[in-house]
């Protein structure tokens, strides 16, 4: 995993281009359409970087990354449609690190995040800290740990690759073959229903109460995701 993206974009097909990119690019993202979810997805997950619109509903971008500076120092890319020099200066004023103006392709979209990632020492779990934060767990690839609610779990290589991938993209489903693949060869001789088993086993180490789960969630004929409920 490089990088955590949280992208602001109330464009849905934008916003989902953009995850896609960055999917392919091996970050993972979070995606909100308004400004009041952006900030609140940055107090609970930390991202490395924030893809921001500028003109997001509820609280627009220049709102968002005002506050967001008085918080945090997390790199801010704005995007707009605004081309006047006056709408960029104040972006950049607000502590935006970079901007690009509407249209732009996605290739050019990558190369500013990477350049914005490693102006700011971002990114990559190489960094020593990066900790992914979702639904009150922390998982650090750096030091294959996990704590849920601060308190640290103990986990199998196998239930760990898993948790990381869902903690990298809370609310998205996945299938039993996609987790399965994360665990990167670990369970060579396992079925795809070996998961449910790593399911099952993380569930009594994160779960209040196991047979009613509030954060590893089964959709039905799909998979399972991790919800933002806590237990």
């Amino acid at each position: 995993m490089c990088a955590h993206v949280l992208v602001a974009e109330d464009d849905e097909m934008q916003a989902e281009l953009i995850r896609r990119s960055l999917l392919a690019e091996g970050h993972t993202a979070t995606v909100v359409h308004d400004g009041r979810a952006a900030l609140d997805a940055a107090r609970l997950e930390g991202p490395d970087l924030v893809v921001l619109d500028l003109m997001l509903p509820v609280i627009d971008g220049l709102g968002v990354c005002r506050t967001l500076r008085r918080d945090d120092d997390v790199p801010v890319l704005m995007l707009t449609a605004r081309s006047t020099e006056d709408d960029i200066l104040l972006g950049l004023e607000l502590g935006a690190d970079d901007y690009m103006t509407k249209p732009y392709s996605p290739r050019e979209l990558m190369a500013r995040i990477r350049t914005v990632l490693r102006r700011g020492g971002r990114g990559g779990g190489r960094r020593e800290g990066h900790v992914v934060r979702a639904a009150g767990l922390a998982v650090d690839p750096v030091r294959h740990e996990v704590r849920c609610e601060g308190r640290p779990v103990v986990c199998t290589p196998a239930e760990f690759e898993i948790l990381l991938a869902m903690a990298g993209e809370p609310e998205r489903v996945f299938t039993r073959r996609q987790l399965l693949q994360c665990t990167r060869g670990l369970d060579r001789a396992s079925t795809e229903r070996a998961v449910d088993v790593h399911i099952m086993n993380l569930r009594k180490k994160l779960e209040a109460d196991p047979r009613r789960p509030a954060r590893l969630l089964t959709v039905f004929g799909v998979g399972y995701k991790l919800s933002g409920g806590t237990a």
